[in-house]
């Protein structure tokens, strides 16, 4: 796979945009493939990784969130959704289930009818593969907003709990098995 190919087909312009999915798509890179190289009792596909990590926010520039230079007219929360559906189209389905399972540590379906959330309900939202469950886990980390920015485990934590008590724990089972 040529992931550098498929982002340049849905980001042909060297724009601002474009360079904040790379810039925060490599440091999530960066931080996942450091995963791979500490725990090489996971048996991780590491390839995998770095292709899904490259392409895990593939979908926001069809979100409107003028913060990150998308102004497209989707909410931002559908941005895996939309991602997986890009993905799907291109012959990579393995990786679509990152692009849809990655938001928080995952959306459940229970969530999403609670609060009636724009995601159709015959899909799977919470990383199921440890690959899937690495990329999602390294994404908490960094911010599309503040590119420069790492979180810690704590301030990541923390800002997971308002997302519930269930995300968060999720988040913190991670960090006991990957850090």
């Amino acid at each position: 796979m040529n992931y550098q190919k498929i982002i340049d087909k849905y980001y042909p312009n060297d724009n601002e945009q474009k360079r904040i999915l790379l810039s925060h798509s490599k440091s999530v890179v960066h931080k996942a493939l450091q995963i791979c190289d500490n725990h090489p009792e996971l048996n991780l596909d590491r390839c995998f990784i770095e292709e899904a990590a490259m392409l895990h926010d593939i979908g926001i520039f069809a979100c409107n969130a003028p913060g990150i230079k998308c102004y497209g007219q989707e909410p931002y929360l559908i941005h895996g959704y939309i991602g997986a559906e890009l993905l799907r189209k291109e012959g990579f389905p393995r990786h679509a289930h990152v692009c849809e399972r990655h938001t928080g540590t995952g959306i459940t379906k229970e969530l999403i009818q609670k609060r009636d959330l724009p995601l159709p309900l015959d899909r799977v939202y919470i990383p199921e593969t440890m690959e899937e469950k690495v990329i999602c886990y390294a994404d908490k980390f960094f911010s599309k907003s503040h590119l420069k920015l790492t979180r810690t485990i704590d301030e990541t934590y923390k800002s997971l709990i308002g997302f519930g008590v269930e995300t968060a724990n999720r988040f913190k089972e991670w960090s006991l098995m990957f850090e």
